[in-house]
């Protein structure tokens, strides 16, 4: 699974008209599943992301997580952060999982994060989504879970 986490101030998502998610203080996380992740690999991100120290403490220093600031995340799925442009311009996204088998990881995902007692908001799994966002900082972190980067 790969995760593009940002520390965000405000950020919300809508389809057509309908807003689907919508937090204040937190993380937006596009998630992307490929078709080698397991329930493993999503335990492993939602675990790292709720305890990701990218929040500043009282003397400036990134040392707080979203749980430790009582923030939110705001999850939303990204199949095309399986893109793959080495060859040519059009992307490929032979890595990036199915439908079925990708909203169930993205559904734990969801759940992993609940668990961890964070509040989360979503976007709609296979829809066309508008995603606005304040990044504060700016902060974003990218995370693989077979750790490639």
């Amino acid at each position: 699974m790969r995760a593009v986490v940002q520390r965000v101030s405000r950020a919300k998502v809508t389809v057509g008209q309908l807003t689907t998610g919508e937090i204040g203080r937190g993380l937006l996380v596009l998630l992307g599943v490929g078709t080698q992740d397991t329930e493993q690999d999503c335990v492993y991100l939602a675990e790292k992301i709720a305890g990701l120290r990218i929040f500043e403490d009282d003397e400036g220093k990134m040392n707080r997580s979203v749980q430790d600031v009582g923030g939110s995340v705001l999850a939303v799925s990204q199949f095309t952060l399986y893109g793959d442009v080495r060859r040519g311009k059009r992307p490929s996204f032979d890595e990036a999982a199915l439908p079925e088998p990708a909203r169930k990881l993205y559904e734990l995902f969801v759940e992993r994060i609940h668990a961890a007692g964070l509040r989360c908001e979503t976007g709609k799994f296979q829809e066309m989504m508008h995603v606005e966002l304040v990044n504060e900082g700016p902060v974003t972190i990218l995370l693989d879970s077979t750790k490639n980067f």
